[in-house]
């Protein structure tokens, strides 16, 4: 899930009609009960199992992630390391809500949050996690979204993002030629708009997920100095 500024509602997220100020996590309130049935189908949980091992949570102490949604992510983090502190974001509170539930309240802080306007302070975390959801916001937002991040994360400290597209030879999904996305352009930009935040970005890999089409992974460490 993801959010847009007060001063630019009609372009900062592709919020397909609702009404809110953010996309909800299956595109719709009343789809939500049925989100996490779509990510098993979609096989978006091994996507979720790479992203975590490759952010090498067990050395973290202070965890962030922004656009949590029903917590997926949130409760293999808190599997991954369990003596951190993670905080976990998202503007939709029916979402954190259902991520409550499914990861409870052990170490973990659930905060309604856009990851445009972190409310916490420099240098607050060690890791910071984001799963697709960049591709939501346009390249305006996108650009605060990191830069917010990039501040919250200590010197050294780094973002591990998983999100659609990335490579124009891998052919576009069903669902992103349905609702229209042009992920591979999209995705072809992210590690540009990473370094432009502050970030030495590299791209960690590419898999195909049947029906959402490639995604990639990239980590994005902030300098020491």
């Amino acid at each position: 899930m993801v959010g847009m500024t007060e001063d630019r509602p009609e372009s900062v997220v592709r919020t397909w009609g609702n009404q809110h100020d953010y996309l909800p996590a299956a595109g719709r309130d009343f789809l939500l009960p049925g989100y996490d049935l779509l990510v098993r189908l979609l096989g978006v949980g091994r996507v979720y199992d790479t992203l975590i091992a490759q952010a090498d949570l067990a050395a973290a102490t202070d965890i962030l992630e922004i656009g949590c949604g029903t917590g997926n992510v949130t409760a293999r983090a808190r599997q991954a390391a369990p003596s951190a502190q993670l905080t976990a974001t998202d503007p939709d509170p029916r979402a954190l809500a259902r991520a409550r539930r499914k990861v409870g309240h052990a170490g973990v802080l659930f905060q309604t949050a856009y990851a445009q306007r972190l409310p916490f302070a420099d240098g607050a975390f060690d890791r910071a996690l984001s799963s697709m959801m960049l591709h939501h916001l346009d390249d305006e937002v996108k650009a605060t979204a990191l830069r917010e991040v990039h501040r919250v994360l200590r010197p050294g400290g780094r973002l591990h993002i998983v999100d659609v597209g990335g490579e124009a030879h891998h052919p576009e999904g069903f669902l992103a030629r349905v609702t229209g996305h042009d992920h591979a352009k999209a995705g072809a930009r992210l590690p540009e708009c990473i370094r432009e935040a502050g970030f030495d970005c590299e791209v960690l890999g590419t898999h195909r997920l049947r029906l959402a089409g490639a995604v990639t992974f990239y980590r994005a460490a902030r300098p020491v100095a």
